[in-house]
């Protein structure tokens, strides 16, 4: 009589392995992605995806030169009334973000929203919030830069970041439209 084999144990880490070399293949095919799919697909043509209308590409517009400049500030000190370089206050930041994108906007909080257009419907990158604050000016503003992200310069002792976007703002206003 032969004994019945014991079911084999795979190897410690043998699905760690897997994952590995899938994920070392998956990154050195990435680049010729393109050419390796015309070649399963046999050369089809591509689809056009349109374009919503009224939409622009975020990476050339002037929303996207703001919100570039805001964020390589990060990490450099608040300081009230600063509009840059070494330093900023939230409106200096916005300021001088919208000033590099050739677009001029009031100075203070208060200022961009009272003199910006509002925004309607969702938030875009470049978008600036408007918060309520215990500081001396009472506002807050921070720049929309991404899905659910900001940037600001939030207050003494605090550098300039990048964040969640948080509720309670009084007003969003959009720098730039129709100008």
């Amino acid at each position: 009589m032969i004994a019945p084999s014991m079911p084999r144990r795979p190897a410690p880490g043998g699905g760690l392995a897997i994952l590995v070399v899938v994920t070392v293949l998956a990154a050195l095919a990435a680049p010729h992605a393109i050419s390796l799919r015309s070649l399963a697909t046999g050369g089809l043509p591509k689809v056009a995806v349109p374009k919503p209308s009224g939409e622009r590409p975020v990476s050339g517009t002037r929303a996207a030169r703001a919100v570039t400049f805001a964020l390589r500030q990060r990490g450099k000190p608040y300081q009230w009334g600063a509009e840059g370089p070494g330093a900023f206050d939230c409106s200096g930041l916005t300021w001088a973000a919208w000033r590099a994108a050739a677009v001029t906007i009031p100075r203070t909080a208060a200022g961009q929203l009272a003199g910006l257009p509002r925004v309607r419907g969702q938030l875009r990158p470049g978008d600036l919030l408007i918060y309520p604050s215990r500081g001396p000016s009472r506002r807050h503003v921070a720049m929309v830069v991404g899905p659910g992200r900001m940037v600001e310069a939030p207050g003494h002792g605090i550098p300039v970041r990048s964040t969640s976007l948080r509720p309670g703002y009084l007003g969003a206003v959009r720098p730039g439209s129709g100008r």
